[in-house]
Order: C-alpha cells, then sequence, then structure tokens
C-alpha cells in the first residue's frame, strides 16, 4: 500500500510532532486508511527518532489500533456476561454465517470487520451489537441481517 508522506507529516505536527503523542499519531492514521499500514510505523518512528521496534510495541499493544486493513463498517458483538446468558454467542455466529468471515476477519469486499468484545457496557440492552458506534440491542440472529443489510446499503 502507497501511503500519502504529506497526509502523515500533516498527522504528525497536527499531534506535536512528540513521541509522546505516537497514540494519537497512530489513531489518526487509522482513521486516515481504516489500519494502521506498517510502511505509516516504519514513517513515524523514522520522523520521530523512536526505534521501530518500540513502534510496533505501541501498535500491537492496544486493541483498537489494527496492522490488518479493517472494513469500511466494524461489527463488534458484546459477548459479557449478561450479553452471553442472553445469546451473544450466538448472535456472533449467525454474523459469520451472514457475512461469511470469521470473527477479527473482514469480508472480501472490505466493508465489514467483525469483532468482539468482552463487555460494551449496556447490560440492560443485552444482548447488544455495535456497529461504527450505534448500538442495537436486544439482538436476535434473526435482526442480524437487518442490521447488515442496513450498513451495506447506506447507513
Amino acid at each position: 500500500m502507497d501511503i500519502d508522506r504529506k497526509k502523515l507529516d500533516t498527522i504528525i505536527r497536527k499531534n506535536g510532532g512528540e513521541s509522546s503523542r505516537i497514540l494519537a499519531i497512530y489513531q489518526d492514521i487509522q482513521k486516515e486508511y481504516r489500519h494502521l499500514p506498517q510502511e505509516a510505523v516504519r514513517y513515524v518512528c523514522g520522523k520521530l527518532d523512536i526505534p521501530v521496534v518500540k513502534g510496533y510495541e505501541v501498535a500491537t499493544f492496544y486493541k483498537s489500533l489494527s496492522l490488518k486493513p479493517k472494513g469500511k463498517h466494524s461489527v463488534c458483538v458484546c459477548l459479557g456476561t449478561a450479553c452471553h446468558l442472553k445469546g451473544g454467542p450466538s448472535i456472533l455466529e449467525a454474523f459469520e454465517r451472514e457475512l461469511k468471515i470469521k470473527k477479527d476477519g473482514t469480508t472480501e469486499d472490505g466493508v465489514f470487520t467483525l469483532e468482539s468484545v468482552n463487555c460494551l457496557g449496556a447490560c440492560a440492552l443485552a444482548p447488544l451489537v455495535r456497529v461504527d458506534g450505534n448500538d442495537f440491542g436486544k439482538s436476535s440472529p434473526v435482526t442480524i441481517k437487518k442490521i447488515i443489510n442496513e450498513f451495506k446499503h447506506g447507513a
């Protein structure tokens, strides 16, 4: 993947050009590219004068950062205790079937990335699915197609 070094320079400047701001820089880069390209990690490390291994430590430590390209839409299924007890695992399986990917995968067309988390902090809505920050509470395997279609066709 080709990265735009001018764009990276702008992001670095916007964040003060300090090595202590590497997480914020990475987050802004990920917003731009829907992942953190390895070429960008190396470039940022060079500009901030930090060892590349340190840059990768940050990039791989935070779950919110991804070195693999993510889909246009992020689907997150909660598997916390309340969601688990109310069918979270079957909802995850339904998404895997409908999207034809496994958890932590991205559809071939790059539209969806499927993830799970231990808790989204909205237990009263269990089981909960979050797509691009939009919550779908009391979900069921039957509602999965509706959620997918809503985002595939324009949400």
